[in-house]
């Protein structure tokens, strides 16, 4: 009799134990939506730190040179991870040329996992508001910076070291709100 008393009791059981853990999950996600938190920033453990050691060859075909961490000391730079086949990137361009119109910052480039000739021909597609291309073609180097996916872009201070990181896409909004106002104070900061 105890064995049929018990099966009730366990289908029961299994028919609400999905209900049970979808209440669960959407409480879960509910309080993150509460939370008040920006869920799409990424935090960086490189924030603070130098600059990832970086000496990538130079893209062939253009008159620039490659990336080299040691150029960053005594002045403000910005590195973008790109590449030709990232959609995003494309979309981003317009935003990086307009910001390359400012020479208080040097604007630097890492070319991730790209092509050569698909890379040249995107900036003479685009436009080049670059001074400075480095190609990692195995990604290597976007490891050692923490790369995520592209496009990112980073702030380097005038000390070298890191001071911002934007993941994604810049649009005009995120440039004007979240990237200039870090570029303002790595300006402002003691070299």
């Amino acid at each position: 009799m105890s064995s049929e008393t018990e099966t009730p009791t366990r289908r029961r059981l299994f028919v609400f134990l999905p209900l049970l853990i979808f209440v669960g999950l959407a409480g879960l996600f509910l309080a993150q939506l509460l939370s008040g938190r920006d869920i799409s920033e990424v935090p960086s453990a490189l924030i603070g730190l130098p600059a990832p050691r970086t000496n990538l060859p130079p893209l062939d075909g253009l008159n620039l040179p490659g990336l080299d961490s040691s150029q960053f000391a005594g002045k403000v730079t910005l590195v973008n991870v790109f590449a030709s086949w990232c959609a995003p990137c494309r979309e981003e361009h317009p935003v990086l040329l307009a910001l390359a119109q400012d020479k208080r910052f040097v604007m630097a480039a890492l070319n991730y996992k790209d092509q050569p000739e698909n890379a040249r021909r995107f900036l003479g597609d685009l436009g080049n508001p670059f001074q400075a291309i480095g190609v990692d073609e195995a990604g290597r180097t976007a490891i050692d910076w923490g790369v995520y996916g592209v496009p990112e872009t980073f702030v380097i201070g005038k000390d070298g070291k890191i001071a911002y990181k934007h993941v994604g896409p810049l649009t005009a909004e995120s440039a004007r709100d979240l990237l200039l106002p870090q570029i303002e104070k790595a300006l402002a900061a003691p070299g």
